[in-house]
């Protein structure tokens, strides 16, 4: 069994052939259990193991099996430890035998923004030019990197409640030579941007629906529990909504919280990345529609992103 770390599967990935295989994983062929959450009693903070499953269906050759593994201990924080540690386990699907292990955190990173480029295809128009990053985490270079490999993207601002942590992207941005600076006025950069894309841990909305422009696309990634919103009702009413997944609608932030709260239609909800790949929905009419991603997280990301990184670093 081959172990493949972070660097290595930054090396084999490029957003260009893991959005075609999101894309193709999307279309069939991938069964995908409901993840499985399991509470676990800690004397300093409680805490959860999460496993989520996949494997290719019977008809696939080769075959595969994989599952993530993802702890979250907040009682690290007092460690000086990550609360959140995650592995990838990737096995043969027509022996069981284990293939790799593989940094979950790093895979987890790649495919979740792989997954917002696959929808901005789709959803953000042809000339979407001006992004707006909101938050500043682990995630936000990876989905604009993703963003810009789908759309001609010619300036790009970063916002976050820490400037420290804004400066540090917008830095990492420049010398990879994307357009990047910060932006000091998160209403303002709303109101200018094609493609808004959120990753943060926010528990109030930051984008409100009557900042969005004509032909803007809203991409909400962060809000991944039902006390979390990254934007306001009227930015979901406002928008043509599509959903990685059904579980969309029942669990995570804004769509699911809207929902709950009698705020927002479930029936307005076009429908999933499953009838985007598919060609069953078209979620942009006009250069003028609005138009909402709302993603959780899908275990056949996770082994369609696994079974590309194995495929290469077998070459």
């Amino acid at each position: 069994m081959r172990v493949i770390t972070a660097a290595e599967i930054d090396r084999v990935l490029t957003f260009d052939s893991l959005i075609d295989a999101l894309r193709l994983a999307f279309r069939g062929g991938i069964v995908a259990p409901v993840r499985h959450h399991h509470h676990i009693a800690r004397p300093d903070a409680d805490a959860t193991l999460l496993l989520m499953p996949a494997w290719t269906d019977g008809a696939a050759s080769p075959a595969f099996v994989g599952t993530k593994i993802v702890t979250v201990f907040p009682g690290n924080a007092a460690r000086s430890l990550p609360s959140i540690y995650g592995l990838y386990v990737l096995l043969d699907g027509a022996t069981g035998a284990p293939l790799a292990a593989m940094d979950g955190a790093r895979l987890t990173l790649w495919r979740t923004a792989a997954a917002s480029a696959l929808a901005s295809q789709a959803m953000a128009r042809p000339d979407a030019s001006r992004m707006l990053m909101v938050g500043a985490g682990a995630l936000s270079g990876f989905l604009v990197r993703a963003h810009a490999s789908v759309r001609p993207l010619a300036a790009i601002e970063v916002w976050n409640r820490s400037a420290g942590g804004t400066e540090r992207v917008v830095a990492e941005l420049a010398a990879q030579g994307f357009p990047a600076r910060v932006s000091h006025d998160l209403e303002r950069s709303a109101r200018e941007a094609d493609i808004i894309s959120c990753a943060t841990l926010a528990t109030a909305p930051l984008v409100k629906g009557e900042w969005l422009s004509p032909g803007a696309h809203l991409d909400l990634v962060g809000a991944f529990n039902m006390s979390m919103r990254e934007a306001d009702d009227l930015a979901l009413k406002r928008g043509r909504v599509v959903v990685d997944t059904a579980a969309a609608l029942s669990e995570g932030g804004d769509v699911a919280v809207a929902i709950k709260a009698g705020s927002y239609d479930r029936n307005a909800v076009l429908g999933t990345l499953f009838e985007l790949c598919a060609g069953t929905i078209a979620p942009r009419r006009s250069d003028s529609d609005i138009t909402v991603f709302k993603s959780v997280g899908a275990s056949l990301e996770d082994l369609s992103a696994a079974m590309l990184v194995h495929g290469r670093c077998a070459e």
